[in-house]
């Protein structure tokens, strides 16, 4: 198997915080815990006082799937958390996602071969929710 990291990104046709909501809701009934909230434009805005574009970071994990990639490598935990973004581009709203268990594998963290189960279950597990956001 060929390990291929690619970001999926998705137009929405909700606003920018309905979409937040959205992915927070879709992620948790999948089964996903979120951790973390939160709008990066206004830490930047706070901190060096610019102005962006909306832009916020849900963070998430699946206990099952982290231990499964312990298990595999306790490397791969220095790219945990699980996260999906939410921002505008223009006047459209995107939700995207990169898979930090094939990223793990491309970079090395853990052999390609035993990381491939791991993605295989994450890949599932994230197709369910990416097809109802």
């Amino acid at each position: 198997m060929i390990i291929m990291v690619e970001i999926l990104r998705k137009c929405v046709n909700e606003s920018f915080d309905e979409a937040v909501e959205h992915v927070k809701t879709v992620i948790e009934n999948e089964g996903f815990t979120v951790l973390l909230v939160k709008s990066i434009d206004e830490i930047i805005q706070k901190k060096l006082g610019e102005t962006i574009q909306r832009y916020t970071t849900i963070l998430a994990c699946a206990a099952d799937l982290a231990k499964m990639a312990l298990e595999v490598s306790v490397n791969v935990g220095t790219l945990f958390p699980c996260s999906f973004v939410i921002y505008e581009d223009g006047s459209e709203v995107i939700v995207a996602h990169v898979s930090i268990m094939k990223i793990a594998a491309e970079l090395g963290l853990a052999s390609p071969e035993s990381m491939i189960p791991v993605i295989l279950e994450t890949g599932k597990r994230i197709q369910a929710v990416w097809q109802k956001i």
